[in-house]
């Protein structure tokens, strides 16, 4: 019996004495399996996972909308006022939710250009209110005309269209018209070729975003998915310096490896330049 046992003991040390050796062979064997693995499928080329899901993102995208309603636009036309404003929102939007199209590599410089189809679907659920809900704010058409054409001449004969078109310097307007476009009546009755309809995004939906050339990461994984050119260039000259650069991706996708001090850049096209997003703290979503 004490033969058994301390046999027993001694297979048992041996056997954990080997699985110990083994498993610190294997751990960093398996980990160089694994980072292989996802330098594999992070490329952006046809079969790839990370291709499936930056073609056609599978994670909803939202944009929010808050509008500042004017309390007091006849004291502001008649005195002078101060404007008063209230802040009503969010309105939400669910966007990007359509696939990425005419998707083209160059094997040359290892990069994949397309181009981002745009659509937006109001979300009643996260939304404050309906795309009905009216506000009062600036006329932009009205605002903007005697900064245009700053002729005495041209001022005249604007003036007497507003007029006639009765508008004035505010105007009240859905959420949708302010948004996506409306007909506006002055500058229906301007008698020269200009565009009629105003709106914050017009032209928007069935539109196109791009055209896009992104790394694929082919060549060097940290490029994946990092913008070379927006529309053929690197610089937009809308702001000075640096702003105006493109930098980061187009927030669809990052390169892997990503370090919690790692400052995450993309660029966003309706402002024309770069936005940076920190690390500030880590959360869980599940509940116990």
């Amino acid at each position: 019996m004490g033969c058994d046992r301390n046999c027993g003991l001694i297979a048992g040390a041996v056997i954990g004495a080997v699985l110990a050796v083994f498993g610190g062979i294997l751990m960093p064997v398996g980990d160089i399996l694994i980072e292989k693995t996802i330098k594999k499928e992070v490329v952006l080329e046809e079969g790839t996972i990370a291709f499936k899901n930056w073609v056609k993102t599978g994670t909803d995208v939202y944009r929010q909308f808050w509008i500042f309603d004017v309390q007091n636009p006849d004291q502001v036309v008649a005195n002078s006022s101060n404007i008063k404003v209230k802040q009503r929102g969010p309105y939400t939007y669910r966007v990007r939710y359509l696939a990425k199209e005419n998707v083209t590599q160059d094997p040359e410089d290892h990069t994949v250009s397309f181009v981002q189809p745009n659509g937006a679907i109001f979300e009643p659920s996260l939304s404050v209110g309906t795309e009905n809900d009216t506000f009062t704010v600036l006329n932009l058409a009205v605002a903007a005309a005697p900064h245009i054409y700053q002729n005495t001449f041209v001022q005249v004969l604007l003036n007497s269209l507003i007029k006639k078109s009765k508008s004035s310097m505010f105007q009240t307007r859905t959420l949708k018209e302010l948004l996506w476009g409306y007909k506006d009546p002055f500058l229906s009755l301007v008698p020269y070729p200009i565009t009629t309809t105003v709106g914050v995004f017009y032209p928007y939906n069935n539109t196109v975003d791009g055209v896009y050339k992104v790394f694929n990461g082919k060549d060097n994984i940290s490029k994946v998915a990092i913008i070379d050119t927006y529309k053929g260039k690197r610089n937009l000259s809308y702001w000075p310096s640096y702003c105006d650069m493109i930098n980061g991706t187009d927030a669809a996708s990052f390169p892997p490896f990503v370090e919690k001090s790692r400052v995450l850049q993309f660029f966003s096209s309706d402002i024309c330049r770069k936005t940076c997003v920190y690390f500030t703290a880590s959360f869980s979503t599940c509940k116990s």
